[in-house]
C-alpha cells in the first residue's frame, strides 16, 4: 500500500478496512482525536462512540521532525524500527510492552493498546509519586530484553539477522550521535542558546577538553558496539506506569548497540528527578526513595541478567568445556560489572546533554525560577562530570549513589 499521511478523518476510513480493527470494535461507531505532544510523530486515540473504554492508540510517522516541521526532513522509516522493536520486546516479555493490534510498515503506522489507567512516569516522579514495583519491573524488562537479544543467548546466525533487521535505523542513530554526544558540548545552533549566553557553566562545559575526550570514547562505543537490541531512548517519558504496572513505549530509536546505553538513559532521568527534588521541593523522603530505587534497579538487573545467563545453555560465546565453573562465574560477574560501569558513563552524557542541548527535560528546563534552574543545572553538570570521568573505576553500587548524594 502506498504511503498516505493520515488525519483524524482519514485514519478512521483506513482502520475500518482492517479486519483486526473491525473485530475489536464490532459494530460500534468510532472517532479519532489527535493527542500527540512528542517531537517526532502524530498520535491518535481512537474510541468507540458507544463505549469510550473501548479504545486504542494509533501512531504514524511523517517524513519530517514534527516539532520543527517540514523544513527538517526525517525519514519515516523510524516507525519500521519501532514496530519491529515492539514486536521483539513483546515476544521476549509481554508484561511490559503494549499489545499491537495492527501494524503497517509501508504506512509507517502502528495501532496498539490504550494505557488509559497509566500516566507518563516523568509526570508522576515530578509529583513525588512512589512506585513500589518499578524497580522490580524495569530491571526485569532490561535484563530480559538485553540478554535475549545478545550473543549470550542468540547463535551467531540469528544475532547477525537481528543486526540486519535494525541496522537501517541510520537517521535516528545519527540524531543521537549529534544531539546526545556532540552538539550539547559545543557552541551550536541547535542548543538552548538563550541560556548559554554569558553562562559560566556553558563556557566551562564547552571548553572542558578532558570531559569531551571521555565523551568521545563513549560515543565510539555507541557507534561500534553491537551487544543487544536497545530501546534507544529509554527515559521516563517513554514509560507508562501506575502502582501495579509498567509499560515501555516509543522505541523508534531502536538499534543493536552497547548494553549500558538503555540502563544509562534511565539512570540519567532518575538522577535528574533527584536533582529537581533537591532544588525545588526539598523532599528528603522522596530523594531517599529515588536513591534506593536506583540502587535496587542496578542490583536486580545484575542478578536477573546473571540468572538468565546461568539458565541458558546455548550461548554462542562459550564452547562447552572451555572454562571451569569457577573461572566462568568470575568472568560473568566481571562482565556484568562492566555493563554497570558503562551505563554510568552513558548516564553522565545523557544528563549533561539535557542542560544546554536541544531536548531538555521538564525537571530541569521546566524550572521557572531562574535562580533555582541555574542551581539545578550546576548540580546536573557536577554529577554528570563525575559519572563520565570516573565510570571505569566504579567498584560497587554504593559508589554510584554516593556520587549523586555528594554533588553539592
Amino acid at each position: 500500500m502506498e504511503y498516505e499521511k493520515l488525519n483524524k478523518e482519514s485514519i478512521i476510513k483506513y482502520l475500518l478496512e482492517q479486519k483486526e480493527i473491525i473485530k475489536f470494535f464490532a459494530d460500534d461507531e468510532i472517532y479519532a482525536q489527535e493527542i500527540g505532544d512528542g517531537n517526532l510523530n502524530f498520535v491518535y486515540i481512537v474510541k468507540s462512540k458507544q463505549n469510550h473504554s473501548k479504545a486504542f492508540i494509533a501512531k504514524q510517522a511523517v517524513p519530517y521532525l514534527r516539532c520543527v516541521g517540514e523544513d527538517f526532513p526525517l525519514s519515516r522509516n523510524r516507525m519500521t524500527y519501532e514496530i519491529r522493536a515492539l514486536k521483539k520486546f513483546y515476544q521476549i516479555f509481554p508484561s511490559f510492552v503494549p499489545k499491537i493490534y495492527h501494524s503497517n510498515e509501508e504506512m509507517s503506522l502502528v495501532v496498539m493498546e490504550y494505557l488509559d489507567k497509566h500516566i507518563i512516569m516523568r509526570k508522576g516522579l515530578i509529583k513525588a509519586t512512589i512506585y513500589k514495583n518499578f524497580a522490580e519491573h524495569i530491571s526485569t524488562y532490561m535484563a530480559a530484553t538485553l540478554f535475549y537479544t545478545s550473543s549470550l543467548a542468540l547463535n551467531s546466525k540469528n544475532k547477525r539477522l537481528l543486526v540486519e533487521q535494525f541496522n537501517g535505523n541510520i537517521e535516528l542513530c545519527k540524531l543521537t550521535e549529534n544531539l546526545v554526544f556532540s552538539f550539547p558540548f559545543m557552541d551550536h545552533e541547535t542548543n538552548d542558546n538563550e541560556n548559554t549566553k554569558d553562562n559560566k557553566n556553558a563556557l566551562k562545559l564547552f571548553t572542558d577538553s578532558e570531559f569531551k575526550k571521555k565523551v568521545l570514547t563513549l560515543k565510539y562505543k555507541f557507534m561500534t558496539q553491537s551487544d543487544a537490541l536497545l530501546h534507544g531512548d529509554l527515559h521516563t517519558g517513554s514509560i507508562m506506569i501506575n502502582e501495579d504496572e509498567t509499560y515501555v513505549i516509543d522505541p523508534e530509536f531502536a538499534f543493536v548497540g552497547p548494553f549500558g546505553f538503555d540502563i544509562g538513559a534511565l539512570l540519567a532521568n532518575l538522577v535528574n528527578n533527584y536533582i529537581y527534588h533537591s532544588v525545588v521541593t526539598k523532599n528528603e523522603t522522596y530523594k531517599t526513595w529515588l536513591l534506593d530505587t536506583i540502587h535496587e534497579i542496578l542490583e536486580k538487573f545484575s542478578n536477573k541478567f546473571l540468572s538468565f545467563w546461568s539458565e541458558y545453555k546455548d550461548s554462542a560465546l562459550f564452547v562447552d568445556g572451555y572454562l571451569d565453573n569457577d573461572t566462568l562465574n568470575t568472568y560473568k560477574e566481571e562482565f556484568i560489572q562492566n555493563i554497570i560501569k558503562e551505563s554510568v558513563g552513558f548516564a553522565g552524557v545523557k544528563m549533561a546533554r539535557r542542560v544546554f542541548g536541544v531536548a531538555g527535560v521538564e525537571e530541569i528546563r521546566g524550572i521557572e525560577d531562574s535562580t533555582l534552574r541555574a542551581e539545578a543545572e550546576d548540580m546536573v553538570l557536577k554529577i554528570a562530570r563525575k559519572f563520565v570521568m570516573n565510570y571505569e573505576n566504579i567498584n560497587n553500587l554504593d559508589e554510584i549513589t554516593k556520587m549523586i548524594k555528594n554533588a553539592r
